[in-house]
């Protein structure tokens, strides 16, 4: 990857830019201004979520901005209120009329549980992915997939499905890497994309990656986007200011050594958000 617009095949020939940017709390003032920031700054890659609230504002920036819509990477997930086959075809018509476009590049469901401790999930993911796989072979949606889904969440739609998932979106940053999971996705053609790649405030400090932001002269944040990259995953970075922005596309003219790979990839759990895809009660993104 030597640029941001370059990116990852997903395995119908799809191309997945290799950096996009995360919307979640991007329109909290109720302004598509951070938005519309993110495009100044050259974002093409938008990850939204009818959960988010952010879906009106991303369509507002994009008109304001001109910028054609063949040029856009525009992905949006199904709620957690929103699974199952009818109601998953029914969001997605929301969405789409929300982001005022008659398509998406992706579509996922955001997680496999649609409240903590069900126990008929299995049926449900499977009829909610149905409700996918048809919007996919309408032609309505690009690629399709899925958000927070670990093995076990997965194996269930690779086993009685028609089309297998083409991407798993999870938090991935330094000090909570998932091994398993992105084993797993990587060995069955699955793109691992990473909301929350640099793993919040709580890694801005932390020692192991404040020495290699000083070996390699970038900041602690470019570090952990640059982690994600050589790993083969997607990251999914969020800023509202426009030099931060910049700074996190700024990942191309570096590599992080295998040793530091390696240290960064064994730094215990930190910044983890406390959320787990089979009980995840509080706020999630």
């Amino acid at each position: 990857m030597n640029n941001m617009y370059d990116g990852y095949e997903l395995r119908n020939g799809v191309k997945n830019p290799c950096i996009g940017f995360g919307t979640y709390k991007a329109a909290d003032g109720k302004s598509a201004e951070v938005i519309k920031t993110a495009l100044d700054a050259g974002y093409r890659y938008f990850d939204t979520a009818s959960f988010y609230g952010t879906e009106e504002y991303l369509a507002e920036a994009i008109q304001e901005s001109k910028v054609k819509r063949e040029d856009l990477f525009l992905a949006s997930k199904a709620w957690k209120t929103e699974m199952g086959y009818e109601k998953v075809r029914q969001a997605f018509e929301e969405s789409l009329k929300r982001l005022q476009t008659d398509y998406l590049d992706l579509y996922l469901i955001h997680w496999p549980l649609p409240e903590d401790g069900y126990e008929d999930w299995e049926k449900l993911d499977l009829e909610t992915w149905r409700g996918l796989e048809e919007l996919y072979e309408e032609g309505r949606v690009r690629a399709i997939g899925v958000s927070n889904f670990l093995p076990y969440h997965l194996e269930n739609l690779m086993k009685h499905s028609k089309i297998k998932p083409m991407v798993n979106q999870i938090e991935f940053h330094p000090g909570y890497t998932q091994e398993l999971t992105v084993q797993y996705c990587k060995e069955r053609d699955i793109l691992v994309q990473a909301w929350s790649p640099i793993g919040r405030s709580a890694l801005l400090d932390h020692p192991v990656l404040l020495k290699l932001s000083e070996k390699y002269h970038v900041s602690v944040a470019q570090i952990c986007i640059r982690y994600a990259l050589q790993r083969g995953i997607v990251p999914l970075p969020k800023s509202s200011a426009y030099e931060r922005m910049k700074q996190n596309q700024d990942v191309f003219d570096f590599e992080i050594s295998e040793e530091d790979m390696y240290r960064i990839g064994t730094i215990p759990q930190s910044g983890w958000s406390r959320l787990h895809p089979d009980g995840c009660s509080e706020r999630t993104v």
